[in-house]
């Protein structure tokens, strides 16, 4: 099914603002998908079998290893080169100890170093800005609460009216505020010219971030892709296609069980993971890059080129839809979403997102009836075709800017 979504006119960066971080971005996340292609003939060559509707070119498929994790039901890759092959070619996964990226070693390193050269690094100097923001923000409102003050003491004393003023030069301002200077500290004694010293560097950390991938990306990559291997952290044993698939949808039907081999519970055609997989292949398949949206109170985000080069350009929320009312009766599954929401909710939601630039859309997806399809279709990834999307696109109505 084609998606009628189109990118958001949100503004371009100014064309000479990090060029070279661009440029890098560029060569470093060259590559949409872990898959590339090796062209053994020159340019010349390739542009007559094109032609001709030909190619020699070869599909290099790197080979990652995961380990399943049913408690946070998501797949680990603990090397840190294949890694970064997931990440930097379509970014999938996250980082277990950072915010998208797997960084945390890096961040490490950069702050014994900034330490060492007695300097800031970028979080800190994120984390003194928000502080100064803050404390801006605390005079501010201190200085508005005196001037108000001293407005109610004259109309006690006096009788007279006076408006409190919200600018003056007893009211700080953004382009005149400086945070207070520091309290200076007393600083160790230095050791004297004679004393040698001592180097006790300690040696950097190893690293002990893993990517973590949700059971839809690590599907994704397992079955369209064919670059994810998946071992059972109980047998150290490699699961097959089949027996993955199963284990995916039961890890949201059953708690996990450690060490124990119990049966897999009887699947359902609204399992979770099945409605989420859907939506997940859906754009993956049309070429955005997927991202969770739980920052925005969505499922998921839908970037252009990925979270590096721009922000993202939609919000969508999955809506599953029973094609038969009676199975969601008789369901024993909560699935979110499918109950239909309130108006507030869906104001609320539109308008969180509206004010980041992004649209938000509708997935909705249609479970199919139990009365004309075997629990056994479940069995196999085929199920997947008696599944359907429809999109719908909300934008808030401002009538201040929509009256003609």
């Amino acid at each position: 099914m084609g998606s009628l979504l189109q990118p958001s006119g949100r503004k371009k960066p100014a064309a000479g603002k990090a060029a070279g971080r661009r440029g890098d971005n560029n060569r470093i996340y060259a590559n949409p998908l872990p898959l590339t292609f090796l062209y053994p003939l020159p340019s010349s060559a390739r542009s007559v079998l094109g032609l001709l509707g030909l190619t020699l070119a070869k599909i290099d498929t790197p080979q990652v290893h995961g380990v399943l994790d049913r408690a946070t039901r998501s797949v680990w890759v603990s090397d840190r080169t294949e890694s970064f092959i997931l990440w930097r070619r379509g970014f999938f996964g996250k980082g277990d100890l950072s915010r998208s990226e797997p960084s945390w070693l890096n961040r490490q390193v950069n702050a014994r170093r900034a330490a060492a050269a007695n300097r800031l690094t970028a979080e800190e100097v994120t984390a003194k800005r928000r502080a100064e923001r803050k404390q801006f923000k605390l005079d501010r409102a201190r200085a508005i609460a005196a001037v108000a003050a001293e407005a109610e003491a004259l109309f006690e004393s006096e009788g007279r009216v006076v408006v409190p003023a919200l600018s003056g030069p007893n009211i700080p301002s953004a382009a005149t505020w400086k945070p207070a200077p520091r309290e200076e500290t007393e600083l160790p004694a230095t050791p004297n010219d004679d004393t040698p010293a001592v180097e006790d560097e300690e040696p950097f950390p190893d690293d002990i971030e893993h990517l973590q991938l949700t059971l839809p990306e690590a599907f994704f990559l397992l079955w369209n892709l064919d670059c994810l291997t998946i071992e059972d952290p109980d047998t150290n044993h490699l699961l097959s296609v089949q027996k993955i698939w199963t284990e995916f949808q039961a890890a949201y039907l059953a708690p996990p069980a450690f060490g124990l081999s119990l049966p897999i519970p009887e699947l359902q055609f609204d399992n979770p993971f099945l409605i989420n997989y859907i939506v997940y292949h859906h754009y993956r398949s049309l070429g955005w890059v997927v991202r969770g949206g739980i920052k925005f109170c969505v499922d998921y985000m839908l970037y252009k080129r990925g979270p590096v080069f721009n922000h993202a350009e939609f919000s969508v929320v999955v809506c599953p839809v029973y094609e038969d009312p009676e199975d969601q009766a008789a369901s024993k599954v909560d699935l979110h979403h499918a109950k239909p929401f309130s108006w507030s909710w869906l104001s609320t939601m539109n308008r969180v997102n509206t004010q980041v630039f992004k649209t938000l859309v509708l997935a909705y997806v249609t479970i199919p009836a139990r009365s004309r399809l075997s629990s056994e279709a479940l069995q196999s990834p085929a199920c997947l075709q008696h599944y359907s999307i429809r999109e719908v696109t909300v934008r808030r109505f401002i009538p201040a800017r929509m009256r003609d």
